[in-house]
């Protein structure tokens, strides 16, 4: 069994020692960088299962790192989980806007941590489509072996392996009012009654972005007050 490889990038020596302690010893595989320059040309040359991304840094930080990968097709699979500190909500934020799958917040627990990652790299490793790799539900047409949505005739557009997996998730329970911690269990591999509500309207609120484009008659995920979201067959 391949062991996954983990790059971490932090601009804190403590942090990223810290990081590469608490996962070497869970036996992932860890790669190092303290700037996003070093970030870019790390994954340049291997890519990781799971890549764990300081927002804060000087010179390019963790969000123009992030934007930068999510502008090229070849990382659409690739898993962010962005560290922040705490109360900088709105790093967080812009961290999922820029196409993060997900955040830890500083200072955080090593078990957390391990917990978070493992979750992850499950995710990362099911991310097998056994049914078809092609969905249609009304004007959405979802083509999972390229991780690529279409609305009606419109152009193919490019989703994120999150987006990706809570569209697909949606698509395939239509009719279905699902609440956001449903969907962190079963999108995000979340333990029962863990994990953030906030990171799954985050996610909704850019696949609606990147789905609608600004057209409000076309609502195509439903919000249930009080529920959660839904797509209609």
């Amino acid at each position: 069994m391949t062991i996954p490889y983990i790059l971490a990038v932090d601009d804190d020596p403590e942090v990223l020692g810290t990081l590469t302690r608490a996962l070497s010893r869970e036996g992932f595989e860890v790669g190092r960088a303290t700037s996003g320059f070093d970030a870019l040309r790390l994954l340049a040359d291997r890519q990781p299962d799971l890549l764990l991304l300081d927002i804060i840094m000087p010179g390019l930080d963790g969000l123009a790192v992030c934007r930068k990968i999510r502008a090229e097709d070849r990382y659409s699979d690739l898993t962010i989980l962005f560290l922040t500190a705490r109360g900088q909500t709105d790093d967080v934020v812009a961290g999922l806007d820029a196409g993060g799958d997900d955040y830890l917040i500083k200072p955080f627990e090593v078990a957390e941590l391990i917990a978070r990652v493992r979750a992850l790299i499950r995710r990362t490793q099911r991310n097998v489509i056994t049914a078809s790799p092609v969905l249609d539900v009304g004007l959405l047409h979802l083509d999972s072996s390229m991780h690529q949505a279409t609305v009606a005739e419109g152009s193919p557009i490019q989703l994120t392996a999150t987006e990706h997996r809570l569209l697909r998730y949606l698509m395939e329970h239509t009719n279905q009012a699902l609440s956001p911690q449903h969907l962190l269990e079963a999108v995000w591999d979340y333990p029962p009654n863990t994990g953030d509500p906030d990171l799954v309207r985050a996610h909704v609120r850019n696949l609606r972005a990147k789905l609608e484009k600004g057209d409000d008659s076309m609502r195509l995920i439903r919000t249930i007050h009080g529920v959660g979201y839904m797509i209609s067959g």
